[in-house]
């Protein structure tokens, strides 16, 4: 995926600022280990990066968007440490390697993604001012919770089990995977101190963003094969769950991308040439091949 030199620099920051927030941990080796085998193995670091594209949009100063950017990329890794879990969606492939549980054990992969997660929270905590700490983790801790990540996820469990309509899986998937995304452009306006109206358009472009991006997953998982995604393909077929794809088909899902993708970049246009580079990254996203 090729992005532009600004968002590539966005990306080069955060892989060098990540290691550091490790290196400091005084903890078990086989467990810092853990949460270092997954936060480091790559990935597209798409939340950290909006994070620090939402903050610069909006004309922010702050000097704590890279660490927030940074746990955000914790927390989305601890997500996908936990959803890989057999009791979960049982995936033994994830960013072309082995899944954290694989590659040590199911124990130690569950405190993997715990402690990522607790350490996001950590570096949240250090964000002056107060009154900006307080918004941050409100609006992570939504995003994440039982109203946002954590019920998107109870909802895909039990996916196999029913029949869902299509209304079903989009609100399974703003939750899912759009609450976080979100969450990642409105947190970089808390930092750049945005307006009200601001704000809601940084939301409204993170949540059609989200739910594109899930869109684009489904398609690949159903098209693609392991070595293009580096990571295991056809588990929705396997776990038999209803997806876009199989309840709308290849073109009804290419559609439906092209709508959410267009409603992303007409949340943006009232920022004007500020919202150039990140119109595009959302277009990026939406011809992803991995």
């Amino acid at each position: 995926m090729k992005l532009s030199a600004a968002f590539e620099s966005y990306r080069i920051r955060i892989e060098a600022a990540l290691p550091g927030y490790l290196d400091r941990l005084q903890a078990p080796e086989r467990l810092v280990a853990a949460m270092r085998y997954s936060l480091m193995a790559g990935g597209k670091r798409i939340r950290p990066i909006l994070v620090l594209a939402a903050h610069e949009m909006v004309q922010g100063r702050s000097q704590q968007a890279v660490p927030v950017a940074c746990a955000m990329e914790m927390i989305h890794t601890y997500s996908l440490i936990h959803d890989d879990l057999p009791s979960m969606d049982n995936a033994d492939l994830r960013r072309g390697n082995p899944s954290c549980h694989v590659r040590f054990d199911e124990a130690t992969a569950l405190l993997a993604g715990n402690g990522l997660l607790t350490e996001a929270f950590r570096l949240i905590a250090d964000v002056r001012p107060e009154t900006v700490v307080v918004r941050v983790m409100s609006e992570v801790a939504v995003a994440i919770g039982a109203e946002g990540m954590m019920g998107g996820q109870q909802l895909d469990t039990e996916n196999s089990k029913r029949q869902p309509t299509q209304a079903d899986l989009e609100t399974l998937h703003r939750l899912k995977t759009g609450r976080l995304i979100a969450a990642s452009m409105v947190v970089g306006g808390f930092l750049g101190e945005a307006t009200v109206r601001d704000l809601d358009r940084l939301r409204s472009f993170g949540e059609s963003l989200g739910l594109m991006f899930q869109l684009v997953d489904d398609l690949l998982d159903a098209t693609s094969d392991p070595s293009q995604l580096g990571k295991t393909t056809h588990l929705d077929a396997r776990n038999k769950k209803e997806t876009f794809v199989s309840l709308l088909g290849i073109d009804g899902t290419k559609r439906l991308i092209d709508t959410h993708t267009a409603a992303a970049v007409a949340a943006l246009e009232p920022f004007g040439q500020a919202a150039v580079s990140l119109s595009e990254y959302a277009r990026v996203l939406a011809t992803r091949q991995s």
